[in-house]
């Protein structure tokens, strides 16, 4: 019969999408069409749109990125040259969860240092067991496994040391844990001068923030509100803010409680990171696989006609972006804050 030869319609699909990523339509980074958007655009079954993806990561062209949805992978000019440094800084979620590859513990002598951490350095000029060393060695474990992969004897482990030896340089896991935050947030040091605004200063202090927890996904669920820690690198950040609106003319208490109710926003959203990319570990599905498996069981709820709002929602798609969502959220936080300070009117006269 010599009927093999149709390419089937999720390959079609694929060497589309291919075809855009590779002339450059698609960049590193950029969001590819979520399989609700491949089922609307090419007329096709969920099962389908699926398919489409899952070749695609498969391929390597593509991957998940939690709160975001699948994304183009960068590919390194020099293939030869590639280590898991080459993975976008936005997509902290996409590290392997598996143990840290060699290529990337901080052993190195060539590692760099983190700004304001202490030098590897040793009073005879030779590269041995520092402080910086073994909070470089954590943090590179918590980005690619999480926090609860932390303990003294993996870190140790990593470093190739004995256990006990860790503990001349930190008092216990919560000591290391106080020092992997500073060191993370201290890779991203505010302005030196900020903006002339307060809304332009806040701006800056968020999104950096927001980046942090983007690259740093374990930081947010670490960070207390209720037990803060004492952070050197995040006092900045607070007295970044209290100073902007303290310019402004609020009090220091209210300006405080300004500040907090900005931070816990953006720690709050943020904490959706690490559960997600441990949810997806543990299911082996992203965000998106997950709720094609469920979107049989909340189709038959809403057919009932009891949430007419969520149908038709459902009928027209709604494809969650949790950058987009903090963007959207600290908007409305800051146009709050305006009329606080006698700025705006949200009345809509």
């Amino acid at each position: 019969m010599g009927g093999g030869s149709a390419v089937p319609r999720y390959s079609q699909i694929v060497g589309e999408l291919r075809r855009r990523i590779e002339a450059g339509e698609l960049a590193p980074g950029d969001r590819v069409p979520s399989t609700r958007e491949i089922t609307r655009q090419w007329g096709v079954a969920m099962a389908t749109a699926t398919k489409v993806l899952t070749e695609l990561r498969r391929e390597g062209v593509v991957h998940a990125v939690p709160g975001v949805g699948t994304v183009v992978t960068a590919v390194p000019t020099n293939p030869a040259a590639a280590t898991p440094a080459s993975t976008p800084a936005h997509s902290p979620a996409h590290a392997p969860a598996s143990p840290v590859s060699r290529a990337a513990r901080p052993a190195r002598s060539a590692a760099p240092t983190r700004p304001g951490a202490p030098s590897d350095a040793t009073a005879g000029g030779q590269t041995g067991l520092t402080l910086a060393r073994i909070v470089r060695a954590a943090v590179l474990v918590a980005d690619a496994e999480g926090l609860a992969a932390v303990s003294m004897r993996r870190v140790a482990a990593e470093l190739g040391v004995a256990t006990m030896s860790l503990y001349r340089h930190v008092t216990d896991k919560d000591d290391l844990l106080v020092r992997m935050m500073d060191a993370a947030i201290a890779e991203r040091p505010l302005p030196t001068e900020p903006p002339p605004g307060w809304r332009e200063a806040l701006e800056v202090a968020a999104r950096q923030l927001w980046g942090l927890f983007r690259i740093h996904p374990w930081l947010a669920p670490a960070l207390s509100l209720t037990r803060p820690q004492l952070i050197t690198s995040a006092l900045a950040y607070s007295e970044w803010v209290l100073e902007a609106l303290h310019a402004r003319g609020l009090d220091d208490q209210t300006a405080f409680t300004a500040h907090l109710t900005l931070l816990n926003y953006i720690r709050g959203l943020a904490q959706n990171l690490e559960t997600e990319r441990e949810a997806e570990a543990q299911s082996g599905l992203d965000s998106e696989e997950w709720m094609d498996t469920q979107e049989s069981a909340f189709q038959s709820t809403l057919d009932g006609g009891r949430y007419p709002g969520l149908a038709r929602l459902a009928k027209s798609g709604y494809d969650l972006d949790l950058d987009g969502l903090f963007e959207f959220g600290l908007q409305r936080l800051l146009d709050g804050l305006a009329v606080l300070l006698g700025e705006g009117d949200t009345s809509g006269g």
